[in-house]
């Protein structure tokens, strides 16, 4: 069954269209070179209304993403943020997931991508918890990919590209062929790298480690929530190159990212993690990450723009 509601709106390079009229040419760069950006993010219906989480850093990642490829944006920054507001309030959605992109349209075909204009679009939808329901509590089994991420100098790792997601549905499928719920890549140097489409964190004798950048890692937002809401509880954050073996005998490991939100993962290739539950670290990050999205703390860091409806 379709998440989408095909009787919702689109943001299409500044108005709202019909969503089954929402389209573009068969002959548009994108579907042939996968020329496209895009962002992920959610908007929580709490006690005070509607927040889209951490807004202008998403939108501020999509522009430093197309300046990466040389893609002139015809819009703002701000803009782009009333345009992401105003398709929430014509799907009249209270909660969502938010789909900005950016991609190379209809011009010409070749691997040149100048001579195609740049198009803007906004989607949402309704979409529940990406790693199922239970997994916020239950955690998640996955395994380590024989896929491997992105090498420098090839794809630029810090773009959050729809050609860079190829290689994540490598990672997926071959993880849910064989049972598992997610897979894990490492880098060209057989280090961790990250999920599919999450970042992954480990908690060792009460130090919380994530991958560096240079393990090509997208510079995830909740990541970097996470990191914030550690610092201010006082638990030691590093980010250090973690080889294969650290999975296995870390006391928690979890994946952050705007769809999996904070989920734990309860065995890798089949080793338990810890007690294979979700443990005391985890269980306090997530506690705080969604007291500020469900506004019972205060928004201390100004992550939640609120969607005022009529």
């Amino acid at each position: 069954m379709s998440p989408f509601n095909t009787d919702g709106l689109v943001w299409m390079n500044g108005r709202l269209v019909p969503w089954n009229k929402a389209t573009i040419h068969v002959a548009s760069h994108v579907v042939h070179y996968g020329s496209a950006v895009f962002e992920g993010f959610r908007a929580y219906r709490n006690r005070r209304g509607t927040a889209a989480f951490r807004m202008e850093a998403h939108t501020r990642r999509l522009y430093n993403s197309c300046k990466i490829y040389r893609m002139d944006i015809p819009f703002s920054q701000e803009e782009f943020n009333r345009a992401i507001v105003e398709t929430i309030q014509a799907n009249n959605l209270r909660e969502c997931y938010v789909r900005p992109i950016v991609y190379r349209g209809y011009g010409a075909l070749g691997v040149d991508p100048f001579p195609n204009p740049v198009d803007c679009a906004v989607l949402v939808w309704e979409w529940g918890k990406y790693l199922g329901a239970e997994a916020l509590e239950e955690g998640v089994d996955v395994k380590i990919s024989t896929w491997q991420r992105l090498a420098p100098n090839t794809f630029p790792a810090l773009a959050k590209t729809g050609a860079n997601y190829m290689n994540s549905q490598l990672i997926k499928m071959e993880a849910k062929l064989e049972g598992y719920a997610e897979g894990i890549a490492l880098n060209i140097r057989g280090h961790i790298s990250e999920g599919s489409g999450e970042n992954i964190f480990l908690v060792q004798d009460g130090r919380l480690i994530t991958p560096p950048l240079s393990s090509s890692v997208l510079p995830g937002i909740t990541r970097n929530s996470v990191m914030v809401l550690a610092r201010e509880f006082g638990v030691p954050m590093i980010e250090d190159t973690i080889p294969r073996e650290m999975l296995y005998l870390a006391d928690e490991v979890f994946f952050t990212g705007s769809a999996a939100e904070i989920t734990p993962i309860r065995s890798i290739d089949r080793i338990v993690v810890g007690d294979g539950r979700r443990g005391p670290v985890t269980r306090r990050l997530q506690e705080a990450f969604f007291a500020v999205v469900n506004a019972e703390v205060e928004d201390r860091h100004g992550w939640l723009t609120y969607i005022p409806f009529d």
